[in-house]
């Protein structure tokens, strides 16, 4: 056991109360899928949301820590024994990944809540085509053979991406760039719904689902800290920053395009920015923050169209979460600073030099590559077992089909 003389109680205070905010993304999630899907499907999606705070809990304790951060194996993944069940492991057991001060277990407890909605990302995706049943076992062979490798790939020192100097300060390849790419993949597999329905059906839902959103990124990516410092504090306003400019440069996009502002828009505008901002947050400027987020809004508006055309991705995942997590964790490369992150690397503008770069994009298409081919085989295997997409049937009234249960009835 590792063990430290004292425990900052100020940091763990800071980091407990992180942990709090990144859990409620996950129903702040479900309440912004909710509204965007019709009427008849929305126990179905935030049903999806909800089941994974449990049942990823449980995968986590059992052995997803241990992979994720367990002792190293070929730099890919951590040895399934190393935290199983949390055997051995103590309240004064600290976590050693830093100088924060903080147990093991509230390092277990954060990063918890991180692998609970990266998945529950991806059902955007494929909202109205996909029995529980098949969720489950999804969710079970995503979370353990996409996720669990990436975080430590990239989040354990010794991840073979980590030491070759990638970095990923929240969760833009681990978390976005993954579930975008297999948010594509899911799409492409099940094919479109039936009946395909592209209509909103609560706004007020989807207001306050972003709004839960935009809250909780606060603890996704000032907590990556994981201490209270000046890397904090500028993670803290960088995330703000980003989704502000991101938000109102999508609204400006919508007027010039359709005419109009659009409150959908301007939601889906902070949330791209949001998840751009996310893998640079504590390595770049706040000026930079506000380029990155109007580099969000308009490269990711006009990729929702692009794909729209050829696969029916319900809600814009990939177009949102993982073209902006991809392009995202690129920049990186190009606007770090030293002056804002002394333990970060040097980017294009600071140093001149084009191998942050070529760093960021050779690990974002790695994760992106992988997550897309393992979550196209995961559902061809599962198919195996039992059928993934639902019938035309079960699709027209899915939550009544589904669980017997109506959003707005008794």
């Amino acid at each position: 056991m590792q063990y430290l003389s004292a425990i900052d109680t100020p940091n763990v205070a800071f980091m407990l109360l992180c942990t709090s905010l990144v859990m409620l993304m996950t129903p702040g999630l479900a309440f912004f899928y909710g509204g965007l899907v019709s009427r008849k499907s929305v126990v179905t999606i935030m049903f999806q949301s909800f089941v994974s705070m449990g049942w990823v809990a449980i995968l986590w304790f059992v052995v997803g820590y241990s992979l994720s951060f367990g002792s190293d194996i070929g730099g890919i993944i951590g040895n399934p024994k190393t935290y199983f069940l949390l055997n051995h492991i103590e309240p004064n057991t600290m976590y050693t990944g830093n100088k924060g001060g903080i147990p093991l277990l509230v390092h277990f407890g954060y990063q918890m809540m991180f692998a609970i909605i990266t998945p529950a990302l991806i059902t955007g995706a494929f909202a109205n085509r996909v029995n529980f049943l098949p969720y489950l076992m999804f969710l079970t062979l995503w979370i353990l053979f996409v996720y669990c490798p990436f975080v430590h790939m990239v989040w354990s020192p010794n991840g073979i991406l980590a030491k070759w100097g990638v970095v990923d300060f929240a969760g833009g390849i681990v978390v976005h760039a993954t579930a975008g790419l297999a948010a594509f993949a899911s799409a492409l597999y099940v094919g479109k719904r039936i009946p395909n329905e592209d209509k909103s059906h609560n706004i007020p839902y989807i207001a306050l689902g972003a709004g839960l959103l935009w809250f909780g990124w606060y603890g996704f990516n000032a907590g990556s800290e994981l201490q209270v410092n000046a890397i904090t504090v500028s993670a803290f306003i960088t995330t703000d920053i980003a989704a502000a400019f991101a938000a109102i440069t999508w609204m400006i996009i919508e007027i010039l395009h359709v005419g109009k502002p659009k409150i959908v828009g301007l939601l889906t505008g902070s949330v791209a920015g949001l998840a751009t901002i996310t893998p640079a947050s504590g390595f770049v400027s706040i000026q930079s923050a506000a380029l990155i987020g109007i580099i969000a809004s308009l490269v990711c508006y006009f990729c929702v169209f692009i794909v729209r055309k050829y696969i029916d991705d319900a809600l814009d995942v990939f177009a949102v979460h993982g073209v902006g997590g991809i392009i995202g964790s690129i920049l990186v490369g190009v606007f770090a600073a030293t002056l804002w992150n002394h333990t970060g690397p040097s980017g294009l503008i600071e140093s001149g030099s084009f191998l942050q770069i070529g760093k960021q994009f050779t690990a974002v298409m790695l994760a992106s590559v992988w997550s897309a081919i393992f979550t196209f085989l995961i559902l061809m295997i599962i198919n195996f077992i039992t059928p993934v997409r639902l019938s035309k049937e079960s699709q027209n009234d899915i939550d009544m089909m589904i669980f017997s249960e109506d959003a707005y009835k008794n």
